[in-house]
């Protein structure tokens, strides 16, 4: 669908110049990419959707011109040695951008791979909760589960006033003989002091007459003086007068010299209905015997040696014994074997025990492992006076370590697990002590969010803990809660960041910045609502409305219909995709675009055009079943993957998806096969027919290469072919240029300035690192005698510029070239330049080279399981059914294809469909909710996927 430019705005772009950049961001004929000299006029703070076909241009506006601005702006007021590369820093291609705010990029890719980077620390929650717990947190000891309190001056003063008054009180302190002194010495240095008395068993006793005794007829004066029971030192004597300000002066003087002579211990004596009560206080952190630390922010740190766990050194796991390893599957029975160690003939001697007692404290061993009570699973670990349990049998070969029957038998059950001291979390033990509302830290961090910001809800604290952490309190909470807004509010502090899907990492950047509530910024964001099942969109827009609301410029590369009708202003870049995209072909509001323009956004919105439903779906024979999965938050669950046929895996986000099939379809079946390495997530066994699966693909959202030099069609295999073709040219056999001199993976024809990247990385420190084009080879990749090679008027730089699209038309007489890029334009990426780096792709891209590469091996050999992760992101609706096309292709082919997706568009289309829900996270999440035909699922709605697609079918 070709669309004029002339339908939307006028091409004379004058008017910009008299707009205010008070109220606009104005671009002026931005050419960056395959933008055509594109002008557009944003307003500032409101949220603004930049839409379009995959290709057409959009990212290139927000990210590459507009974003790109913002941030070379932003270097410009650095230091100096930022500023030192700002003259090779290239502006983007524009004439001129004016009203550019601050500029902040919530991109997709989860940039982190740091094993210590948790969603806390990402979204500096964690900080907060540092500085809460070391300002108001109390320590309770772990013995008598009392608070540990540093008694004061004051506490001890306030204490005594709180007598009757003209109570009779004496100030006393343990006497402390130092190392290698005599009694006799001690009293002496006391008198020097200007101590008068001690007490003996609270007697008092005057020093002068201990030292120098009245001789008694007949005996001698003793040399060395002794004394039975306890001494203390008399500091003081007073009455209790809690009106008078000189004998509350004068007990504190008491008190203070109490708690130094007694290194910390301070006795209080006073006269109660005629009897002395003896109260001590302590200046030391410590209670039960034990000496606490007290709390400070660096003590709740996993990051610093000081708060990071001893056991684990801060990483939340040790190599230790595997529970999944040593009893593999957990349907079987104690009797039946279990316990994978003691299967042999030599360790069954270790099961008897518990198998001949069992009956003694009514343990059932003919019971599943899986059906035994959480008491009863570790009673099997940590046994009892009849049998030694699991762990003592690993104690025993840890003993036997210098045979090496028994180290091989170690290495074979160990395996990483959660540190048993933090519990995971990489806190030192002690952490776990001081508690708010009898909970510690570690509690919190292992609390789903929504729960944890239930708790600071319904805190309640004394007015003095409440006035020191009120500020905290607000900065939590309100972190918390758009946490939860966003969707995320089933993960939990302590989850790793390098472990969450793009889509969550993006929200989580969002939630960070809504929580830090800056004002007058340009959010760009990349497709906020990837991972985001059709309920929770709703939410996503709240969230993008109080970013705007705030006083910031929220533009939004979007495809979600939902996001766009609620837009300020929608941005429609087009017509078509790269060199046939870069367009503005629209701006305005939703209802305008209805009727006005035409172009593939406005005839999927308005109904003109719309993805078929199939007339029929696939019917299938075989299948094969994973019994038992419970890793992460699935509950027991046997699933049914059918064989040959289209299946989508779908349910809110955090329902479980990516664990059943990521974390154990894909490495149980890829095991069978050698394909894969990694070990499976706990589950029982695989059922069906698992051996007519001769391969297995997971098409994820990773780039296509480690190296920045790879490229689509070097990933395809055409370059290889395009390579000797070059080789061929007259002027390359003169030379002696072989196909490798083709190549900027090895030396011989690359730019070695560049290594045959095309630009070099500029290492800044403390900011994001800048990509500058080299300046050898200008951006070539070659060198300049390689570059006078031509085919068709084009070198090998020129042929790698090409777009998809352009490589068929320029390629047309070379099959054997066609045959291999063909299948990236019938997967929609017609715009992509063959030599495009796979750092520019996104994960929706990289997905689609990796799914081009399967169509163009036409792999007809054997039967492949492709599983696709998310699939649709970053995709119009039109390059949607471009998308269900290729995937049917596969199927028709013979081969099975599951997809983990969201998007309603390719759940309606689907042979079967597997929802799991009902909601996401550890307690809500990891149920199978249905499965079944589209049709069988909008007749018995069960869950939220089956309301949504309603409205489709």
């Amino acid at each position: 669908m070709n669309v004029s430019v002339s339908q939307a705005l006028p091409t004379n772009d004058s008017y910009l110049d008299e707009l205010d950049p008070k109220n606009y961001i104005i671009i002026k004929r931005a050419r960056v990419n395959n933008l055509k000299n594109l002008s557009v006029a944003i307003p500032r703070n409101k949220l603004v959707v930049i839409t379009g076909l995959s290709g057409s241009g959009k990212s290139s506006l927000a990210f590459d011109t507009l974003f790109a601005e913002g941030q070379r702006m932003y270097v410009e007021s650095l230091s100096s040695y930022a500023r030192q590369f700002l003259g090779r820093m290239e502006k983007p291609d524009v004439d001129y951008i004016k009203g550019v705010s601050p500029a902040i990029a919530i991109e997709q890719k989860v940039n982190t791979r740091n094993p210590r980077s948790t969603v806390g620390t990402t979204t500096e929650i964690y900080d907060y909760l540092k500085l809460l717990f070391a300002r108001i947190g109390k320590t309770y000891s772990p013995v008598s589960g009392k608070e540990v309190r540093r008694d004061t001056v004051t506490d001890v003063v306030t204490a005594i006033n709180k007598w009757p008054t003209g109570t009779r009180v004496m100030i006393a302190a343990p006497l402390k003989i130092a190392k290698g002194r005599k009694l006799n010495e001690e009293l002496n240095l006391l008198l020097s002091k200007g101590f008068a008395r001690i007490l003996v068993d609270g007697e008092v006793k005057f020093i002068e007459e201990l030292l120098n005794p009245a001789p008694e007829a007949g005996k001698k004066k003793a040399k060395t003086l002794k004394i039975e029971g306890d001494i203390e030192i008399l500091i003081d004597r007073a009455s209790v007068n809690p009106e008078d300000e000189d004998t509350t002066y004068r007990l504190s003087d008491s008190v203070q010299t109490a708690f130094f002579e007694g290194e910390g211990d301070c006795i209080v004596y006073a006269e109660r209905e005629g009897k002395m009560q003896r109260d001590v206080f302590s200046d030391r952190f410590e209670l039960d015997g034990i000496t606490f630390t007290e709390p400070s922010v660096n003590f709740f740190s996993f990051n610093n040696p000081y708060g990071a766990c001893q056991t684990c050194e801060g990483f939340g796991k040790v190599l230790g014994i595997d529970e999944d390893l040593v009893i593999p599957d957990k349907s079987l029975s104690i009797y039946e074997g279990a316990i994978a160690p003691w299967r042999s003939e030599a360790m069954s001697e270790w099961a008897k025990p518990l198998l001949k007692n069992g009956i003694k404290f009514d343990f059932p061993i003919h019971r599943p492992y899986n059906e035994l009570t959480k008491e009863q699973q570790e009673l099997v670990w940590n046994g009892n006076e009849y049998f030694d349990g699991v762990n003592d049998f690993f104690k025993y070969l840890e003993s036997k370590t210098h045979k090496i029957q028994y180290r091989v038998m170690l290495s074979r059950y160990r395996g990483r697990t959660n540190c048993p001291d933090c519990r995971g979390t990489r806190l030192r033990k002690d952490a776990q002590y001081v508690k708010i509302a009898n909970t510690s830290i570690t509690d919190i961090v292992l609390m789903p969010i929504e729960e944890a910001l239930e708790f600071f809800n319904k805190l309640k604290l004394n007015t003095y803990d409440q006035k020191i952490s009120e500020r905290i309190l607000t900065e939590i909470k309100s972190r918390l809660e758009y946490m939860t807004r966003v969707g995320l509010g089933y993960l939990t502090l302590n989850r790793i960041t390098s472990t969450l899907s793009g889509g969550e990492y993006q929200r989580i950047k969002l939630a960070t910045s809504l929580g830090s509530a800056l004002v007058g910024s340009m959010y760009v964001l990349d497709e906020p609502s990837i991972g985001l099942h059709p309920k929770d969109t709703s939410r996503m827009v709240d969230v993008l409305l109080s970013l705007r609301d705030l006083g910031n410029t929220v533009i939004v590369v979007e495809h979600e219909e939902e996001i766009m009708r609620a837009a300020d202003q929608i941005i429609d870049i087009g017509p078509d995709a790269g060199s046939h995209g870069g367009q503005l072909i629209f701006q305005g509001t939703l209802n305008d675009i209805n009727g006005k323009v035409a172009s593939h956004t406005t005839a999927y919105l308005s109904g003109r055009e719309t993805i078929p439903v199939p007339p029929q779906r696939r019917k299938w024979v075989d299948s094969i079943t994973v019994v038992g999965a419970r890793e992460n938050n699935l509950k027991n669950l046997t699933v049914k993957f059918p064989l040959g046929v289209l299946t989508v895996v779908t349910g809110v986000s955090g329902s479980g998806k990516s664990t059943l099939i990521k974390k154990i379809l894909y490495p149980a079946v890829g095991r069978l096969n050698g394909s894969v390495a990694e070990a499976p997530g706990r589950y029982d066994r695989l059922d069906g027919d698992v051996s007519r699966i001769t391969q297995v693909e997971f098409v994820d959202q990773n780039p296509i290469g480690k190296s920045s030099r790879s490229n689509p069609v070097s990933y395809v295999k055409a370059y290889d072919v395009i390579r000797q073709l070059f080789a061929d040219q007259p002027l390359s056999k003169q030379r002696g240029y072989k196909p490798s001199h083709f190549s900027f993976n090895v030396e011989g024809g690359r730019c070695e300035t560049c290594q045959g990247e095309g630009e070099i990385k500029v290492e800044m420190q403390f900011m994001a690192d800048i990509y500058l084009r080299c300046e050898s080879c200008n951006g070539k990749r070659f060198k300049q005698e390689i570059l006078e090679v031509e085919y068709n008027g084009k070198n090998i730089a020129d042929v790698l510029d090409l777009t998809v699209e352009d490589a068929l038309d320029f390629f047309k007489d070379k099959k054997t070239i066609l045959d291999k890029i063909v299948p990236l334009n019938d997967v929609g990426l017609g715009y992509v330049k063959l030599g495009q780096s796979s750092n520019s792709l996104s994960g929706g891209e990289a997905q689609r080279v990796k799914l081009a590469s399967f169509l163009a091996k036409n792999a007809s050999q054997g039967h492949i399981l492709f599983i696709f992760d998310e699939p649709t992101t970053g995709l119009h609706f039109h390059d949607i059914a471009k998308l269900l096309k290729a995937m049917n292709a596969l199927v028709d082919e013979g081969h099975t294809v599951i997809v983990i997706e969201h998007n309603l568009e390719i759940i309606k289309c689907a042979d079967w469909i597997i929802d799991l829900g009902p909601e996401g996270g550890e307690k809500k999440g990891g149920n199978l909710m249905f499965v079944g035909t589209p049709e069988e699922m909008v007749k018995k709605p069960k869950g939220y996927t089956a309301e949504f697609l309603k409205t489709k079918l």
